[in-house]
């Protein structure tokens, strides 16, 4: 992948400090092309950067999307400074081009960005130790506390509707109604299942619409390898993937991080016996999350903190089952049947946090009662 590029063009755009040695693809990122970039400084060190070549296919406006990171980034340093924090570490840094600017626009029509590296800070594809769950609930918690004073309307919406659980919905229908692929009569039983639960779609938006929960800045996607893990603490170092910061809802960013993290198997996996809502995990999550988040959230918010985790795994499945019906158009597919699967794992996830539900509420009641 990386001999598609003339990284040496590219990063004489950009005021990296040192010699340009090479970049190799970093990462397991599915949307946009990564790659770690190393340079020699004068005192003959090698250090790195990491350079990104947005997906402009999914992402319409980088320019929206890098005028959103650089408000959002900015706006964290701040307040990480001023606690007496390490700006470097604990959140994104970008490396400006030469002629001031977040990102560089190749003749090609590529978009390129760039960070400072953090250094001795790991992700992870799944939850290896409990603690680790829990830092990261302390760390997507004190994201939304630190931006909890920014004004979400100033953001542009990369991806419109995102989390609009009731327009997702309408899509999947709207699959299932034209069948493009002929694949409906097979996966009878996943469009039953989606169909029984179509009322739950619409209750986040209505409230917002209500007024009744606050527009916020949110991540949106708060997958557990979205933190950095530090190698020697365990904590939660920083937030990474900014790409989807936009107004939101601060349940979508509790929610989705349930849906990927208390799941002790894969987002694939073929096997439901392996899939479910591991509870121990759920209150690891929930408790570092309340400890950093739990003074600012309201009441309604707090209340609709499990219902969150049901909505956003449920979403999830929907949209792969809607891709599937598609034709597999959307997300990479390695295998025949491959959003199928996912869509199962999701519905098994649903099914198994409605059987646990109950105590669920009764985790997040426990930890809203010590804030």
């Amino acid at each position: 992948m990386n001999q598609d590029f003339n990284f040496k063009d590219i990063v004489r755009h950009f005021t990296f400090e040192g010699a340009f040695i090479e970049a190799n693809p970093y990462g397991c990122g599915h949307i946009n092309d990564t790659f770690a970039a190393y340079f020699k400084k004068a005192d003959g060190n090698t250090h790195r950067y990491i350079m990104q070549r947005i997906n402009h296919n999914v992402f319409k406006s980088p320019e929206n999307l890098m005028e959103n990171i650089e408000s959002v980034t900015r706006h964290l340093r701040k307040k990480i400074i001023a606690a007496g924090g390490n700006e470097q570490r604990e959140t994104l840094n970008l490396i400006s081009t030469v002629d001031g600017k977040s990102f560089y626009k190749s003749p090609e029509g590529h978009y390129w960005r760039a960070y400072i590296f953090i250094e001795n800070a790991t992700t992870y594809q799944v939850v290896e130790n409990a603690d680790h769950f829990y830092n990261a609930g302390k760390a997507f918690g004190t994201f939304q506390k630190l931006l909890s004073d920014f004004p979400a309307g100033q953001l542009h919406e990369t991806i419109p509707n995102f989390h609009h659980t009731s327009k997702r919905f309408e899509a999947f229908a709207e699959a299932v109604d034209k069948d493009r692929m002929n694949r409906a009569k097979d996966v009878r039983a996943e469009i039953a299942f989606a169909e029984k639960r179509a009322a739950d779609t619409s209750v986040l938006v209505d409230l917002l619409e209500q007024g009744k929960l606050p527009l916020r800045v949110t991540h949106n996607d708060t997958k557990f390898n979205n933190i950095m893990i530090d190698d020697i603490t365990g904590e939660g170092v920083c937030v990474i993937d900014l790409d989807t910061v936009m107004p939101g809802l601060s349940l979508y960013d509790f929610g989705d991080s349930i849906r990927f993290g208390a799941n002790p198997a894969a987002e694939d996996e073929k096997d439901l016996s392996k899939v479910w809502m591991e509870l121990g995990l759920y209150e690891q999550f929930t408790r570092g999350f309340l400890e950093s988040a739990g003074k600012f959230l309201t009441p309604v918010e707090l209340a609709y903190l499990p219902f969150s985790a049901k909505l956003m795994t449920f979403e999830c499945g929907i949209r792969f089952l809607t891709d599937y019906l598609n034709g597999d158009v959307y997300f990479k597919v390695h295998r025949e049947g491959h959003n199928l699967d996912r869509t199962r794992t999701q519905f098994k996830l649903v099914a198994d946090m409605e059987e646990k539900f109950e105590q669920m509420k009764m985790i997040v009641e426990r930890y809203t009662s010590l804030q």
